[in-house]
């Protein structure tokens, strides 16, 4: 049981249980940062016209590239 609950999805992606975590954990703080630069724009159209979608389309670049 812990094993599917905590190994089975690392080692599906190549990954140990930590080097989940922190990609997990950095990718998490990336969605936040995209999120409070569009909740800004959302307020103040003329500031960070093309941040969150920069952040999110390095995002899922970065996903697409995982385990090259």
């Amino acid at each position: 049981m812990l094993t599917r609950l905590f190994l089975t999805h690392p080692r599906s992606v190549d990954e140990s249980y930590a080097e989940h975590a922190l990609f997990a954990g950095r990718f998490a703080f990336r969605l936040f940062a995209a999120a409070g630069a569009a909740t800004v724009h959302a307020i103040i159209p003329a500031l960070f016209e093309k941040t969150a979608g920069n952040m999110i389309t390095a995002m899922h670049d970065d996903m697409r590239n995982r385990g090259r």
